[in-house]
């Protein structure tokens, strides 16, 4: 027999208690807004929620640290839980780590109409439209793991559209072992759908705003409509209003379009065309070619002071938060070949990768041995195998900028 078609939100991760990062200083510009970003971003969520024709609101979990979020994060879930309770709409809120339901005040209670399931057992609750079920919602809290446990969500069968709401990792083949038609995921911030999860979707909606570089891309919420046939469509709602970008280019693209300046401006303003009028914070990573392709890129300090000063004060802004070089592992032969301090110095290093640097031994350079901790110098006498590449890499480019009178290209953060 069909069913009624119906409507909601799916949302999670505000994480009200944190604000962006990936910036060891804020912008004068901008600082006002990005302080406000996620909270606005959540707002947008809430108000989505009064505004559209759903029947209820599912959010799961880590909206935010009541203790760090403070009074200003709290008072915006609670306004807006009111205003729901007021429309009749229902909120179903399965906690993270973040948001352990142990630490909301005992002297704040939530409004009738929020659900915040418990950490220690697995409730369905249904949800009414006009004196009929229109599905039933099936959640628990996390329970302070990482690992979504599928097994504890088992309930008795239903003919009903049943919607799970869970915290935490898992993958398809747990996911589907639940038998759920959909199953609303967070501890996620950046959306991934889990193909064949759930008859109707698996969905990790994302964090409403990215906070850092390895959030990059667009944020927001999930609008998931059922027809009476139960049919599932999901679509993905963009809010955030600072979006982060992740850039990598190469030395064969700089020299395609003469020069490295060309080639971030353009990136930019293609980045500026998808984003529909975001603020963009972006990284770049530079990797450098070897031999023939080789490109240095001159003062990184200058081309960071001119990228910001060229695009990081439009409406709107594209900043960037950072500038990564990374080395080549191959230089010309020739140069290698030399008879000169330069050659020297690229057979030393030769030399070292070969051996993947288990000859590295940092401490004799340094004049202040017998000053140091133990556990420094420790660490200058036997680099860590994570880190040798690196080092090595990094070593070289700055010996080989040094030697041919260039300026080292470094990492810079802002």
């Amino acid at each position: 027999m069909p069913g009624e078609s119906f409507r909601f939100i799916h949302a999670s991760d505000f994480h009200l208690e944190r604000p962006l990062g990936d910036l060891d200083a804020l912008p004068p510009h901008l600082s006002e807004a990005m302080a406000e970003a996620p909270r606005r971003a959540a707002q947008t969520v809430m108000e989505a929620a009064l505004a559209e024709n759903i029947d209820f609101l599912v959010l799961s979990g880590d909206l935010l640290s009541p203790q760090a979020a403070g009074p200003h994060g709290m008072s915006l879930l609670l306004d807006c839980f009111d205003q729901l309770y007021a429309k009749r709409k229902p909120v179903f809120w399965c906690a993270g780590l973040a948001d352990d339901p142990q630490k909301w005040p005992e002297s704040v209670p939530l409004p009738p109409n929020v659900t915040l399931f418990p950490k220690n057992r697995t409730v369905s609750v249904p949800v009414d439209r006009g004196g009929r079920t229109i599905c039933m919602v099936i959640g628990r809290s996390s329970d302070g793991r990482s690992v979504l446990h599928v097994p504890s969500y088992r309930i008795d069968p239903t003919d009903e559209f049943t919607v799970a709401v869970g915290y935490g990792s898992s993958d398809v083949d747990a996911l589907a072992e639940g038998r759920f038609d959909y199953w609303a995921l967070g501890g996620h911030h950046n959306r991934e759908v889990l193909e064949g999860g759930a008859k109707g979707g698996a969905v990790y909606c994302g964090s409403p705003q990215g906070r850092g570089l390895q959030e990059s891309g667009p944020h927001g919420y999930s609008v998931v409509d059922v027809d009476a046939d139960q049919t599932v469509r999901i679509q993905a709602i963009e809010c955030d209003a600072f979006r982060y970008c992740h850039v990598e280019i190469d030395g064969a693209e700089i020299a395609a379009v003469g020069g490295i300046r060309n080639l971030m401006g353009e990136r930019i303003v293609r980045l500026q065309h998808e984003s529909g009028g975001k603020h963009l914070l972006i990284g770049w990573d530079i990797s450098l070619g070897g031999g023939d392709t080789m490109h240095s890129l001159g003062d990184v300090e200058a081309l960071v002071q001119w990228v910001r000063r060229e695009y990081g004060h439009g409406t709107p802004a594209a900043w960037t938060a950072r500038v990564t070089v990374h080395p080549p592992r191959n230089y010309p032969k020739s140069w290698s070949d030399e008879d000169t301090i330069l050659g020297d110095f690229l057979r030393a290093a030769e030399k070292h990768r070969k051996l993947d640097g288990r000859d590295l031994n940092l401490l004799p350079m340094t004049e202040e041995q017998a000053d140091l901790p133990g556990t420094t110098a420790a660490m200058l006498a036997e680099v860590s195998s994570s880190t040798r590449s690196e080092l090595l890499d990094g070593a070289t480019l700055l010996g080989v900028e040094l030697l041919r009178g260039g300026k080292p290209n470094w990492e810079r953060k802002s």
